[in-house]
């Protein structure tokens, strides 16, 4: 939201471990305060030197099963559950550390990240956030995927998802990315898996750690996981949340509506290179309290 018109850091490190949902391994993972403008870095503690990567969309390698970015011959996977929980809280500077090329899927959602990121403090810093204001409609369509992107006075996504099986066909879900909106609709929504796809990701080595503690696994006709589903249309929740960590990649929030139909991390990062390319579809600038609170109320400003 508007309101969130000067940038943030943690107060404190936080940390917790976890294991990979592809790799199986055993990660550490800790969250570092970082300094105005310095983004989101992450940094990889087991490889000489430490190498550090920015969460921009320039540095993605890999979209098939997650969002990796990568630089100088090393990665990180699987990075948009924390980034969707540090965009839900509004967190613009932090510094990462993990010990694996593969980040902690913890439980298949973005909110043990959110819990463990506002138990440091969420700490308001002395510079403006830097936003993409949306100044006109911005598309891209292939097959049965679209993206586009609409002016707006805050950050909206609506998401939207169709699968031929009983459980889910048909779902679609609209939420304005702020702290509250997120924390209660969004972050604890969980990946999913099918049943049938399981002896498959197998062969090929993937999906070592995933269990019914950390994936939603769809059977033939009901929901495998003890309690079942979190909310009624939590499939489409979380590819919102996804949606959200991907976009973070832009390096700077959103000032739009984003909608999103059966899209995915390629299609997403496919977008965000379009939008760069057309920038004539927005412009960058800063808010103070003033020009907030009037952007708040719907009033004409000069944006």
């Amino acid at each position: 939201m508007i309101h969130d018109y000067m940038q943030k850091t943690i107060a404190r490190q936080v940390s917790c471990s976890g294991i990979g949902v592809h790799s199986g391994r055993t990660v550490q993972l800790a969250v570092n305060p970082a300094p105005t403008n310095h983004g989101i870095q992450f940094v990889r503690t087991d490889l000489p030197n430490r190498p550090r990567i920015p969460a921009r969309f320039n540095k993605v390698v890999d979209t098939s099963l997650a969002t990796v970015i990568g630089s100088d011959g090393f990665i990180v996977s699987t990075i948009e559950h924390l980034m969707a929980a540090l965009t839900g809280l509004a967190i613009d500077n932090a510094l990462v550390e993990v010990n694996s090329y593969e980040m902690p899927i913890m439980d298949g959602s973005a909110g043990p990240f959110a819990r463990m990121l506002k138990s440091a403090g969420v700490e308001e810093q002395d510079a403006p956030r830097c936003f993409f204001v949306i100044d006109k409609p911005l598309e891209l369509a292939e097959d049965n995927k679209f993206v586009g992107i609409y002016p707006a006075p805050h950050f909206r996504i609506t998401c939207s998802i169709e699968f031929e099986h009983p459980l889910i066909q048909f779902q679609e879900c609209s939420v304005i990315i702020s702290g509250d909106h997120f924390e209660k609709q969004i972050a604890d929504a969980r990946t999913f898996g099918f049943l049938q796809e399981q002896e498959y990701m197998k062969k090929y080595g993937l999906g070592q750690g995933a269990s019914l503690d950390n994936v939603v696994v769809v059977g033939q006709d009901r929901v495998l996981n003890e309690g079942g589903l979190r909310y009624p249309d939590e499939f489409v929740r979380h590819k919102l949340l996804d949606c959200i960590g991907d976009f973070s990649l832009l390096g700077l929030p959103i000032l739009g509506h984003i909608v999103a139909r059966r899209s995915g991390h390629a299609f997403h990062h496919a977008f965000v290179e379009k939008f760069f390319l057309q920038k004539d579809a927005w412009h960058t600038r800063t808010f103070d309290a003033h020009s907030a609170a009037e952007m708040i109320s719907g009033k004409q400003i000069a944006i």
